[in-house]
Formats: structure tokens, C-alpha cells, sequence
């Protein structure tokens, strides 16, 4: 469980432009969309 922790911490983007960090959420957010895509259809 703290290795989970551990990861999402360093997923965390720094507060500071507001684009980048617009961008490192879109990017995180698309990336596990396409990982719940993939798991449905491999279902």
C-alpha cells in the first residue's frame, strides 16, 4: 500500500503554471481512460 502511495505522490504535479499543469492532468486522466478501455475489451 505504500508503494501506491508512493507512485501517486510522484504523479502529483507541482503547483506553478497552470497550462502544464492542465496538460499533466489531461495526460494522466487520458492515460488511465485508455487503460480502462483496454481492460473492458479484453474482457
Amino acid at each position: 500500500m505504500n508503494d501506491l502511495f508512493r507512485r501517486a505522490r510522484d504523479l502529483r504535479c507541482e503547483p506553478g503554471d497552470p497550462g502544464q499543469t492542465f496538460r499533466h492532468r489531461l495526460g494522466v486522466g487520458l492515460a488511465i481512460a485508455a487503460l480502462i478501455l483496454l481492460l473492458s475489451l479484453l474482457r
